[in-house]
């Protein structure tokens, strides 16, 4: 059969699973026959070969053998075909529901091979990378012979200096082949290839050390640099989120394994590396800041490597130092940072075409279960492998980091028809839960606000495969309506689509929704009697809510547009700006509506259009107890246009310049001349009561 420009070939693996290839062939649209193999990799290896010679593309669904059948297109030469692989053994077909002894058969699970299968015959556009360099000079830092030992196994490959910090008495080693000095680390930055370590007290080694390593010198400050960082101090890590550090290795000196299995690894960590540019960052539509006053941080708040920073109004993302958590994109309110891989539209793609060809397959209730390609792929494959495996509804979705699914993702497949979507979060990411927790709390209440109720959206932390199954094999979640909806753009088009989707199908179809604090929808409440429509609100709206009208003094809002950011509130002069978080689903927050207006303000010398009525009226307020607008016509210059205003104050005063009489500068002999008076001023008091200046 043929999908999408490639041959698909499945197997039963030996009929360990039950396979329905007429459903799954009508589900997905192929063309041809898709005629199951028994034991593709070994027995029925000369079929593929028959079909990779006449293929340009073969997509084979089994992950297991996939080395033995690139081994075997790598002996066609020039002639092979492309290749791609599915799994749709453990993730289906070796659930208890799937295998050929289960009674009755459950229709979920070839809808759900099919789906598989759909989605990995999609066309995914590579993300684009960034490259870091290694020449392989590293940096041990430790406080014993653990760190000496260390890079002395290292030294026959790679080019390694020691710095050593603390008071512990280490064996001069018989053969100095790797510098050794003494320092205090004080903290560290870059990436692989381009660390720079600040050290102070720096001293080498003193040669004639006999009985133990002694350092000599004054103890200088410096930054040393390195491609590469062995920390076996068993200090603070100099990291925040170290583990995510390309090129440092943080290790436990207390354990030979662990030192034994860093070098192991460092030993290959020359040349150049390819890193997956993880965010597209568009710093046009950036709610960070404007005129330096700040409004959204919650990028810089959830970063776990500080690999965002302020820039300006904007921010900076460094691509070296970035992990690829995606946290930034899940808060993001404006969609400037979009996760990249898989890159473009590939993720929305990818759940249209799962979630909608398990519904036509006939599938019921999908489940969505997201998880990474590293933990959570394991985890279900020991549960397919030693227990129940996955429910027939339950469908896998592999993407890079379980972190990076956020809110439109999650509306995007309820609105595919999705009754859940269940997040699979590793160990090693549950410090990351409370940022997922509050995402799932706004999607809860907007679900629930339309009628579909709450847990459409769970978090499972398994440490083990009976976790992962107690999780799933409960009551399935009511049906969600399905639908069709293209995930096109970046977040703010795909949540718009996907809530409209939703909304259409509700039950309730309500026109406004209460949200939490920090939803990324909601209104701009503004005192109007307050406003002077000076349209400082406008400068500062990164997204275009707020607009004016170059034609009249005019404030509109469209509330489909607004973040909730705050740069509005926080920028407003006359503090009469308040934010209302709610999600509105009525026509008219679609589109600006007028918020304020009021025709231009006339100068009252020659008419013509400068201002606003609101900004003179509050000007003159303000102004009119200074002493430079008293007495006369002064106050009414305010009034007068520019040019008016100029030639009022030369027509009208004779000095317009004069600010005042200039006092006369005061001297020494001043100052002498006052004290010689306050003296015979005093005399000539005493002289009159009699006091003589032995009395006094």
């Amino acid at each position: 059969m043929k999908l999408n420009g490639k041959d698909v070939l499945i197997c039963s693996c030996e009929d360990t699973m039950t396979l329905d290839p007429d459903a799954i062939a009508k589900a997905t649209g192929g063309d041809g026959d898709l005629r199951p193999a028994r034991h593709l990799c070994r027995v029925e290896m000369d079929r593929f070969g028959d079909v990779a010679a006449q293929s340009d593309h073969v997509l084979v669904a089994c992950t297991q053998e996939a080395p033995l059948f690139l081994d075997a297109l790598e002996d066609m030469g020039e002639n092979a075909p492309a290749a791609s692989f599915v799994n749709i053994r453990e993730r289906a077909g070796w659930s208890e529901q799937g295998r050929p002894d289960a009674k009755p058969k459950n229709k979920n699970i070839p809808a759900k091979m099919a789906a598989l299968i759909a989605e990995a015959s999609l066309d995914i556009g590579d993300a684009t990378s960034v490259s870091m360099i290694s020449t392989g000079i590293v940096l041990v830092l430790g406080k014993d012979d653990v760190a000496i030992d260390a890079a002395r196994k290292l030294g026959n490959r790679m080019d390694v200096s020691v710095i050593i910090s603390g008071g512990a008495e280490i064996n001069p080693p018989d053969v100095m082949d790797v510098p050794i000095f003494m320092g205090n680390v004080q903290s560290a930055s870059g990436h692989l290839g381009a660390f720079e370590v600040r050290v102070e007290n720096f001293k080498p080694t003193v040669p004639s050390s006999k009985t133990k390593l002694e350092f000599t010198g004054v103890g200088e400050g410096g930054v040393s640099t390195c491609d590469l960082i062995l920390d076996l101090r068993g200090d603070a890590p100099l990291f925040p989120a170290h583990d995510k550090r390309d090129g440092y290795f943080k290790i436990d000196p207390a354990s030979p394994a662990a030192v034994a299995e860093a070098l192991f690894t460092l030993t290959d960590m020359t040349g150049e590396f390819e890193k997956p540019r993880y965010i597209d960052y568009d710093a046009g539509i950036c709610a960070h800041s404007s005129s330096q006053i700040t409004g959204c941080t919650k990028c810089l708040d959830v970063c776990p490597t500080s690999a965002i920073e302020p820039n300006g109004d904007k921010v900076k993302y460094d691509p070296y130092v970035c992990a690829g958590c995606g946290l930034c994109a899940v808060v993001c309110p404006t969609g400037a940072a979009k996760y990249s891989l898989p890159a473009g539209d590939s993720l929305s793609d990818r759940l249209r075409s799962l979630i909608g060809t398990y519904n036509k397959a006939g599938g019921e209730t999908p489940v969505l279960l997201v998880h990474d390609d590293s933990f959570g792929r394991d985890v279900i494959a020991m549960s397919a492998r030693y227990g129940r495996g996955l429910p027939g509804h339950v469908i896998p979705f592999t993407v890079n980091q379980a972190t990076q699914i956020g809110l439109d993702s999650v509306l995007h497949a309820l609105a595919l028809g999705a009754a859940q979507v269940a997040i699979l979060l590793p160990p090693a990411k549950r410090e990351d839960r409370d940022t997922l927790l509050a995402e799932f709390a706004i999607i809860d209440t907007i679900t629930d606000g339309l009628g579909y109720g709450t847990g459409r959206v769970v978090l499972i932390e398994p440490d083990d495969p009976d976790q992962l199954e107690a999780a799933l094999y409960t009551d399935a979640p009511s049906a969600m309506p399905t639908g069709d909806v293209v995930g096109m753009g970046r977040k703010r088009s795909i949540l718009r689509l996907g809530l409209d989707a939703l909304h259409r199908n509700s039950p309730t179809k309500p026109e406004e929704i209460s949200l939490p604090a920090d939803a990324p929808f909601g209104a701009v409440n503004i005192d109007t009697d307050g406003c002077t429509l000076c349209l400082a609100c406008v400068g500062a709206c990164p997204t275009g809510a707020l607009k004016d009208n170059e034609n009249m003094p005019q404030l509109s809002f469209a509330e489909d547009s607004c973040v909730q950011c705050g740069l509005c509130k926080n920028t407003c002069p006359e503090k009469v700006i308040s934010l209302q978080p709610r999600l509105s689903f009525r026509e008219e927050a679609r589109s600006h509506q007028v918020v304020k207006e009021e025709g231009p303000f006339l100068c009252i010398r020659c008419g013509k259009p400068f201002a606003t009525h609101a900004s003179l009226n509050h000007l003159t307020e303000k102004l009119s107890g200074h002493a430079m607008f008293q007495g006369g016509d002064r106050l009414d210059r305010i009034k007068m246009c520019d040019d008016c205003r100029v030639v009022q104050m030369t027509v009208n005063d004779d000095n317009p310049l004069a600010h005042g009489t200039v006092p006369i500068p005061r001297t020494t002999d001043d100052y002498l001349r006052e004290r010689e008076e306050l003296r015979e001023k005093a005399k000539q008091d005493m002289k009159e009561k009699g006091i003589t200046d032995g009395e006094a």
